[in-house]
């Protein structure tokens, strides 16, 4: 049995991929790999490696999590070193610890290379620091990927009131539903907000509006997109560098 690499490709940029991971992908014998991990990195592994997409497209799974979860058990059955290859981090909102467990659970040697994740780098690529001194001391990442009105709901809305950044990751299609909810605990209406669309590559796009009117500001972004909410937005009027 061999050793599987849970490794973060990072948000985009080639050059934010951690030197660890360069190595262990340029080891592997099989490479599995999903929709937001950069393409070009796939380069750097060696002749006769193997190549397994397992993607997720916005608003289906072309591979379910549980069959991911039995691929990489069974690659490991096979090749001495499997990377799992996931964009961003394996552990921010990447699956990475369920891909674990399962391989836990099997006697499967597994390690994880973190990955630089959007949710940091994305803002700075746009000129926005998650934390900035007087304006905001914390951050919070948010799955936007589940739906404010949902039944049974894990975001603990009432909790973001005194947030002073707030950033949600995979929440362009529910913009519409985290403003108002946002507003709805008190957030005001022209709290500043931005959504920053392919961060940190050449296709960056980056909208600034407020919780009032990011939504109309916002309809025609591209994802995979972000969502940043707090007053370290206005910094981007002097800090935006990516781009100039």
């Amino acid at each position: 049995m061999g050793n599987v690499y849970l490794t973060g490709a990072g948000p985009g940029d080639i050059e934010l991929l951690t030197l660890k991971a360069a190595r262990v992908i340029k080891e592997a014998d099989v490479v599995i790999y999903d929709r937001l991990a950069n393409p070009d990195i796939l380069e750097m592994a060696k002749n006769g490696c193997e190549f397994v997409y397992v993607g997720k497209e916005d608003g289906k799974h072309i591979v379910p999590q549980d069959d991911i979860n039995e691929i990489i058990y069974q690659n490991a059955l096979k090749h001495e070193n499997v990377v799992r290859l996931k964009g961003g981090d394996p552990f921010v909102f990447g699956r990475g610890g369920e891909e674990a467990s399962y391989l836990f659970d099997r006697d499967i040697k597994f390690e994880i290379i973190p990955g630089i994740t959007s949710a940091i780098s994305g803002p700075a690529y746009a000129g926005i620091p998650v934390t900035h001194r007087g304006v905001s001391a914390s951050f919070r990442v948010v799955t936007g990927h589940e739906s404010p009105d949902k039944k049974v709901s894990q975001i603990p809305w009432d909790n973001f009131k005194t947030d002073d950044t707030i950033i949600f990751l995979m929440g362009l299609h529910n913009l519409d539903k985290i403003s108002k909810k946002l507003m709805e605990i008190g957030k005001a209406h022209d709290y500043p907000v931005a959504v920053i669309s392919k961060g940190t590559t050449k296709d960056q796009l980056v909208v600034v509006g407020t919780l009032e009117n990011i939504v109309e500001k916002a309809k025609n972004i591209p994802t995979p997109a972000l969502i940043v909410v707090g007053k370290v937005v206005e910094l981007r009027e002097q800090l935006a560098w990516f781009g100039n």
